[in-house]
């Protein structure tokens, strides 16, 4: 399968929308520069930057990409990487992404970017992570992308050493996104209409984290997860732990993330008929 004209079109029209051009980067200076470029956003060292520029060169040396978005004036701004998965899988995993200016659409420019190029070698499907505590990513992935929430991962990682995510588990929300889809319309991106809602968990803030109404369980997040991280490392742990209880109850019941409202609360979606259970096993179970 080949990008379509529209594909295409659609990637070159949000790239002038951000006023950056977007372009596949082969050579060692340019991966080099890349690779700086994520010390800085990740908040480390050039030294030791969080993907070494040996390893972004193996990786399109072996057919993966990396993709960089620069200004008028030639700056890096934002760029990504990406891998193919299993070839009956028609499957790509893009492992990191990242823009400088994120107001301004350029990760939607790297993000359209990487789609002409997965579709343009048959891929169907691509797949990153993310924390799902941020709920500015999620907005993109699951909005303006049009992704859906598929696999939510307990401390994916392990222990990070990098300026953001330090004190911190390293849960992460699986996004697939369908490379074949058309862009999404309001009404396909809008919240579901409520029902009578049932408040499932309380968060520690001391209101309502998780509610349900019918089948659909929404479930809220901090407004800042990285100031608060810097700022109360203890309070953004005991946020990681109840949203964690929240999503892994639900995606065992077979519920998907499939939006994420502007004030921070996810909708989460049963991906099949699904009888709710007359009542909660203990707070903070959806389902």
């Amino acid at each position: 399968m080949t990008a379509t004209p529209s594909v295409r079109d659609r990637a070159a029209t949000i790239a002038r929308a951000a006023g950056v051009t977007t372009r596949t980067v082969h050579d060692v200076p340019g991966i080099a520069a890349v690779a700086d470029f994520f010390s800085d956003v990740w908040q480390t060292p050039r030294s030791t930057p969080p993907y070494p520029a040996e390893v972004l060169h193996s990786l399109v040396h072996a057919g993966g990409a990396v993709h960089a978005a620069y200004t008028e004036q030639g700056e890096l701004c934002g760029a990504a990487v990406a891998v193919f998965g299993e070839p009956s899988a028609l499957d790509v995993y893009s492992f990191v992404a990242a823009a400088r200016t994120s107001d301004r659409g350029v990760g939607l420019a790297v993000k359209e970017a990487q789609r002409v190029w997965a579709l343009e070698r048959g891929a169907r499907t691509m797949r990153w992570t993310f924390d799902p505590l941020v709920g500015r990513n999620a907005r993109f992935n699951l909005v303006k992308l049009g992704g859906a929430g598929t696999e939510y991962l307990v401390d994916f990682y392990g222990p990070m050493t990098d300026g953001l995510n330090d004190g911190d588990e390293s849960d992460r929300l699986t996004v697939t996104w369908d490379l074949t889809a058309g862009e999404r319309t309001p009404s396909q991106t809008a919240e579901p209409a409520a029902g009578t809602p049932v408040v499932l968990a309380t968060a520690p803030d001391g209101a309502p984290l998780a509610v349900r109404a019918g089948e659909t369980v929404r479930c809220r997040v901090p407004d800042d997860v990285v100031g608060l991280r810097a700022a109360d490392p203890a309070l953004a742990l005991r946020w990681r732990h109840a949203v964690r209880e929240v999503f892994t109850r639900a995606f065992a019941d077979g519920y998907t993330a499939t939006s994420m409202s502007r004030d921070g609360w996810y909708t989460l979606t049963p991906a099949a008929p699904h009888t709710p259970a007359a009542a909660p096993a203990q707070e903070g179970s959806p389902a």
